[in-house]
């Protein structure tokens, strides 16, 4: 005996260790991967299959995008991984063709700044970190379909998805047919007639350069002088949610300006009103769909004209949602980054302007640009939450209430944002607080326009109420309620063509472009005049060229007049280029930002159907048959979508508009992406730190007389919170792996608790789950010889019941992504299975198919050593036989005069006759009557008897 072998081993040199597991898990990993164990043939083509396989009911299985880290995993990542794992062994157990597979959403901003740091190009670094992450996952047993996998750095990915883009750039929406349609229809439109073309010109008269600046108005994508996050520390726009509340960069820390600068722009606004409608047939958390109804923000109001009253004819239009209030309009606001705003500023103040309107500059122009500049330094939440103190300057400007004709003065004021209506609004404080405010700070006038209720006074009214205050020789809203109100007003600015009613949304377009190198080329190009030209598809993928130094130019941080310089441009072998289109050859400059790193992922549900299709972006036979609409799915889509909740709304908003418009021009079949949603909680951990605030490892911290105490530095605070390498509380699931098995693992992050609720990890706790699998491997196997032991006998009726309660109520919760609950009931039916004399061969086999979704290493290990050559993967779940799930008796009450006088143990399939009978002949039943007659029994089998003397 060795100095490692405990004595315990060598009496059971067979028994179920971490050693046994690890060979077990090895072997059965290897064969999956030879024989395809896990392949789910498509209806045609190159991934065509068994059609008897075809011919069962389809599940389309999916997780969310993983972005290949360098950190690797921790035990926190896996949750999500592991239940759709053991959500789709459980189906292909039932008879289903189980589509389960994972790629890698490989672009993105950590790899493009460890190659500014290294000198690695992005590429090599992300997928050294994707072939670890794979050894990762594979350790842990996932069923995956491999055929199916790619990353979207794969230039025959990011071909496709180069190529969705040109549709898109291709393509307009017609809102007369609610549907994305090929910019070719336009211009037949606009060249024969049908459709004016804006500013009443000719077509035909029309330079290549004006009909390219007409198409870009109605385009889906298109590129726009847009305000953006300019981040000069890391030389690069950020997406909003890249930019903290405190208006700093996520990574770095760095200040973030708004900036006007030109950009693609994807035109989801016109896609609002679906986005919204859609969302009711989707089987999704009515918590997310909460939030994205929030997020496109959908408002009934009225455009309204404001004619500037310096003699010219512009005007300032806003969006209000209470047009009622108009009458009590007296000042408006425009957003920093108004487009009227230098247009409409005079040369001197105006007489009479007061000396707190001026911000204390000479002239209007520079009061606006100081302005302006302070503003570029706040984010849209610090604009609209910076409480009562409300900030803004006179623009020397002018504007016209339509209805009364008095003059209102023009702000600039930071708190209107161009995200949201018009960016610019009629200020009505006497029934806004916002309004209200800032009318106090600058001494502006107030007229209430709703009666507010007695006794109010001093502040803003928003309630409802009767107009007051609101009429003119042409109309009269005074007495009416705000619903009659507004419809009044409304029809009154649209007979005058002041305004109309109109529907407004929170959702923006979706700003598309990057100034980074490690992002999807854009598949443009610009002649000359600056037209955009758009790649043939011959020419895709257009794959990202080599660059001596992958990092945008950087400025000085808080230097915000500056713009950014990316990677691409300065590989000028590559943007100017020679390229015949159609035309002959022509110089042509490529488009040097990159698409975001949302991109990929817009749409890879759809690639993984038919992920080696050179010639199609999916087949329609694959993507109908995995995706097309069907009973319960009128949208269609993946069936069961499993992900975390922060992707709530971009990702998830981004991946449904994509849908829509390759939909709307018929490439497939399904309008929704998702059909079925489910976000995971979170695993945490707790996070140690020391009195200087900074987190100590976790692994170095014993917790004992009430308290935490890291062995260097003694006491240490504890606070629940994520996971990850940087707080040093991250446990890796090789580690876990290593001492207990990838099936132990499995099971405790399944047993954790309700998978959509997040929850503490605790090394310690795994231990159950490693004993729960040695018991069940004792149930089969003698440890000491290593020999099967279960007998060919028939089960007992006890064993019966005990077997098939389990087998009914697991298969209810595996069906229901009840996992913790499954186990508790596996659990129990192990634990009565182990205190047999002698395990029957059929109780064995039906245990080894119950867990097999859950801990699959060990499940095909025990169904071999059974006797079986096939894997288990394919096996048919149990079915529990209804004669043994009901309870053998149940407790019948009988009552006389509404009190108990027995309790009886009966069938529950009992009748009410054969019921009655019994109770009537029940010995304290009998006794209880005395005799007396009965004038009524009333029976509710098999629960209830109740008697009524007569």
């Amino acid at each position: 005996m060795s100095e490692t072998t405990t004595a315990a081993e060598v009496a059971a040199p067979h028994r179920y260790t971490a050693a046994l597991a690890a060979d077990i898990e090895a072997r059965w990993q290897d064969f999956w991967d030879a024989d395809g164990t896990y392949a789910a043939p498509n209806p045609s083509g190159e991934l065509a299959g068994d059609p008897a396989v075809v011919a069962r009911p389809k599940k389309f299985i999916m997780d969310m995008f993983p972005y290949p880290s360098g950190a690797g995993l921790h035990v926190g990542h896996p949750l999500g991984y592991i239940a759709t794992d053991v959500y789709a062994r459980y189906h292909r157990m039932t008879g289903h063709n189980v589509l389960h597979t994972l790629g890698f959403d490989a672009f993105g901003l950590p790899a493009e700044q460890y190659a500014v740091q290294t000198g690695t190009h992005p590429r090599v670094s992300t997928e050294a970190n994707m072939e670890n992450m794979k050894a990762q996952l594979r350790r842990l047993g996932l069923g995956h379909d491999k055929r199916r996998s790619f990353a979207t750095i794969d230039p025959e990915y990011y071909k496709w998805t180069q190529w969705i883009f040109l549709q898109i750039f291709n393509s307009w929406y017609d809102d007369s047919a609610r549907s994305a349609r090929p910019i070719a229809d336009l211009i037949a439109q606009f060249e024969n007639g049908e459709r004016e073309v804006p500013g009443g010109r000719v077509w035909s008269e029309l330079s290549a350069a004006e009909r390219d600046e007409v198409l870009g108005g109605y385009r889906l994508a298109y590129a726009s002088d847009a305000p953006v996050n300019w981040c000069p520390g890391l030389g690069t726009v950020l997406a909003n949610e890249e930019v903290t509340a405190d208006g700093r960069s996520e990574r770095g820390n760095y200040p973030v300006f708004k900036a006007k600068l030109r950009q693609w722009n994807m035109r989801i606004t016109a896609y609002a009103d679906r986005l919204l409608e859609d969302l009711e047939p989707l089987d999704w958390p009515e918590a997310i769909k909460l939030q994205q109804r929030n997020w496109i923000g959908r408002s009934e109001g009225a455009r309204v004209d404001f004619r500037v009253s310096d003699g010219s004819d512009a005007k300032i239009t806003v969006f209000t949602t209470r047009p009622d209030t108009l009458f009590g309009a007296t000042y408006m606001v425009l957003a920093p980054e108004h487009d009227l705003i230098d247009s409409i500023v005079p040369a001197a103040w105006p007489e009479g302007t007061k000396e707190k309107w001026t911000g204390g500059a000479a002239t209007p122009a520079e009061a606006v640009a100081a302005y302006r500049k302070q503003a570029q330094s706040k984010t849209d939440v610090e604009r609209q939450t910076e409480g009562k103190d409300k900030t803004g300057v006179f623009t020397g400007a002018y504007a016209l209430n339509p209805l009364t004709g008095e003059r209102v003065p023009v702000f600039v004021g930071d708190y209107v944002l161009m995200g949201y209506g018009t960016g610019a609004i009629m200020a009505v404080p006497g029934q806004d607080e916002r309004d209200w405010e800032f009318a106090t700070a600058f001494e502006l006038p107030v007229v209430r326009t709703v009666q507010p209720p007695e006794g109010w006074e001093g502040e803003a009214y928003t309630g409802q109420g009767p107009a007051i205050n609101s009429a003119n020789d042409e109309i009269d809203l005074n007495g009416m309620q705000v619903d009659e109100a507004k419809r009044t007003v409304i029809a009154y600015l649209t007979e005058r063509g002041i305004g109309e009613g109109t529907v407004n949304f929170r959702l923006r377009d979706w700003l598309f472009s990057r100034q980074r190198y490690w992002g999807e080329p854009f598949p443009i190009v610009y002649d000359e005049d600056g037209v955009a030209h758009a790649l043939p598809e011959s020419m895709l993928p257009l794959e990202l060229p080599e660059v001596e130094d992958y990092s945008p130019r950087t400025f000085d941080p808080d230097d915000a007049d500056t713009s950014p310089e990316t990677p691409l441009s300065r590989n000028e072998e590559w943007v100017d280029v020679t390229l015949d289109l159609g035309d002959g050859p022509k110089r042509y400059r490529r488009e040097t930002n990159t698409m975001p790193n949302w991109a990929g992922s817009c749409w890879y549900e759809l690639r993984y159907l038919d992920p080696h299709n050179s010639e199609r972006l999916v087949s329609d036979d694959a993507e109908r048959y995995w995706m097309g609409p069907r009973e319960g799915q009128p949208l269609g889509g993946v069936d069961l979508y499993v992900g975390g909740a922060e992707h709530a709304v971009l990702h998830l908003l981004y991946a449904r508009f994509w849908s829509k418009i390759l939909f709307d021009l018929g490439h497939i079949s399904s309008s929704e992406p998702f059909h079925k949603l489910f976000n995971q909680g979170m695993i945490q951990a707790y996070v140690y730190r020391d009195a200087r605030g900074i987190a100590v490892p976790a692994a170095e911290v014993e917790e004992r007389d009430g308290g935490a105490f890291y062995y260097e530095g003694g006491k240490v605070s504890r606070l629940l919170g994520k996971m990850g390498k940087s707080l040093k509380n991250a446990v890796t699931p090789d580690e876990i792996c290593a001492e207990y098995g990838a099936d132990t693992l499995r099971l405790y992050e399944m047993a954790m608790g309700p998978l959509d609720v997040s929850r503490p990890w605790d090394t310690r706790a795994v231990v159950g789950q490693y004993r729960l699998l040695q018991r069940l491997w004792r149930n089969v196997v003698d440890e000491a010889t290593g020999e099967v032991t279960v007998v060919d006998a028939e089960p007992d009726e006890a064993t019966l019941r005990a077997l098939h309660k389990a087998v009914d109520g697991i298969g209810q919760d595996m069906a229901n992504l009840r996992f913790n609950t499954a186990i508790a009931k596996f659990t129990e039916l192990n634990n009565f299975v182990t205190k047999l004399d002698e395990v029957p061969r059929s109780v064995a086999e039906q245990l080894v198919l119950l867990i097999a979704p859950l801990a699959p290493h060990i499940a095909e290990e025990l169904w071999r050593r059974l006797g079986h050559q096939d894997s288990v993967v394919h096996r048919d779940f149990p079915v529990a036989d209804p004669a043994y799930v009901v309870d053998e008796t149940v407790t019948c009450v009988v009552q006389l005069k509404g009190k108990v006088k027995a309790r009886l143990e009966v069938s529950p399939a009992i009748s009410d006759e054969e019921l009655e009978k019994v109770a009537l002949g029940d010995p304290a039943v009998v006794a209880a009557l005395g005799g007396a007659g009965i004038r009524k029994v009333i029976v509710r089998a098999p629960k209830l008897v109740n008697i009524v003397p007569a």
